[in-house]
């Protein structure tokens, strides 16, 4: 068996910001404040109900930004092949699936150029709610679990949390992308606010333990200064590379 390559990413790459607003116009203010220290951004559900989901994507790759549709699809897999196919025209670079085999599969095989990304767990989710769900294991077996089945299935890629990554190399290595929503960042000395997200990392920790990308949005959208926290952010993800 040929050993998987580690993909090289340029750095400034490995920050997706969250867009998550909910019009345009909010949108495009963070978008002018960002400038370059954002590349690559997260186009998710609140901002799709907005009407203008494809004219923003439109402007992001204008302007020689990244897309990455976080759209968690979730249907019988003809339905997801072709919502896959319709995405796939506009250029976006990652779409989420939340999916069983038969749904990934479908996304995999309608992507084009497009990179599917299968969602494990949601890093929202701690213990407790994997028991309410049903899940008769713990959050890094059923990550482990799904990142294989996705690989098997032809994706690209997983969605996970920068704590389950050490363990994703080791079973997977590097024969699928890691994108790490969950990332709450140090900034100005600050222990990073508590909110819905249960399983959270550093940027410095996740690049270090092996994530190819890492998904922040609140950190830097609420910040004062937008782009220096942002531009905060880039630095402590070069500094661990």
């Amino acid at each position: 068996m040929i050993k998987p390559i580690k993909a090289h990413i340029p750095a400034r790459e490995r920050l997706i910001f969250a867009l998550d607003v909910s019009d345009i116009d909010q949108a495009r203010q963070l978008i002018g404040k960002l400038g370059d220290s954002v590349v690559f951004y997260k186009l998710g559900l609140e901002f799709f109900l907005s009407g203008n989901y494809f004219e923003l994507a439109a402007e992001l790759r204008a302007q020689g930004k990244k897309i990455f549709a976080d759209l968690k699809l979730f249907d019988i897999p003809a339905t997801v092949a072709s919502a896959v196919r319709q995405l796939a025209r506009q250029e976006v670079n990652f779409c989420t699936v939340h999916g069983n085999d038969g749904m990934l599969r479908a996304a995999a095989e309608a992507k084009g150029e497009m990179q599917i990304l299968a969602v494990t767990a949601l890093t929202s989710l701690d213990q407790g709610d994997l028991d309410d769900l049903g899940f008769k294991c713990d959050a890094l077996t059923l990550v482990l679990s799904r990142a294989r089945r996705a690989l098997e299935a032809g994706c690209d890629g997983v969605v996970s949390s920068g704590l389950e990554v050490p363990a994703l190399r080791q079973s997977v290595d590097h024969a699928l992308i890691t994108v790490c929503p969950g990332i709450r960042p140090i900034l100005n000395d600050e222990i990073p606010p508590q909110d819905d997200q249960q399983r959270v990392v550093t940027p410095a920790r996740a690049i270090s333990d092996g994530a190819d990308y890492l998904v922040v949005g609140r950190p830097i959208r609420d910040a004062d200064d937008p782009r220096a926290a942002a531009e905060t952010i880039q630095q402590q993800i070069a500094s661990a590379l």
